[in-house]
């Protein structure tokens, strides 16, 4: 296992507990639902990080059968996520008022825009690849991580 599994994990959890320790509402459930589409995507880092992480011959193999199951589908778990997100910013705004000095929602827009770059850079990948492109991508995915992990815990 891979570091970046278990910070998935981590997000994972101490979102669901902050989620179901209080009143669950709408707009909750949809950022939980678009948390899971994007840890999904990112998970895919994970298992790339492992497979160049391990000398053994037989999990990397393994893990690059998992992920090539998966990477057909990775370009639309992250639109759905973004379509998701979307969502999730449209109710929150609905019940909340925008106040630029919050940070809750100052990091949840930031984490919304870097969430349209990294779903564009993707398409972008998917029709003329480059090794730029896959970094940006990768750099706008990790920042993206890390923004959503303050805006969990805000």
């Amino acid at each position: 296992m891979n570091k970046w599994f278990y910070f998935n994990i981590l997000i994972l959890a101490f979102a669901i507990t902050k989620i179901f320790s209080k009143n669950v509402k709408w707009h909750l459930l949809l950022g939980l639902i678009g948390l899971l589409f994007i840890l999904f995507n990112w998970t895919r880092h994970a298992v790339f990080s492992t497979i160049r992480a391990t000398s053994n011959r037989r999990r990397k193999i393994k893990y690059a059968n998992i992920s090539k199951k998966v990477v057909h589908i990775h370009k639309w778990t992250g639109t759905t996520a973004l379509i998701i997100a979307i969502s999730h910013s449209l109710l929150v705004l609905r019940h909340f008022r925008f106040y630029i000095s919050n940070f809750k929602i100052l990091s949840g827009l930031l984490a919304g825009i870097i969430l349209i770059f990294v779903v564009l850079a993707g398409w972008m990948r998917y029709y003329r690849p480059t090794v730029r492109k896959r970094y940006i991508h990768l750099f706008l995915g990790m920042l993206m991580i890390f923004l959503i992990a303050i805006h969990i815990l805000l």
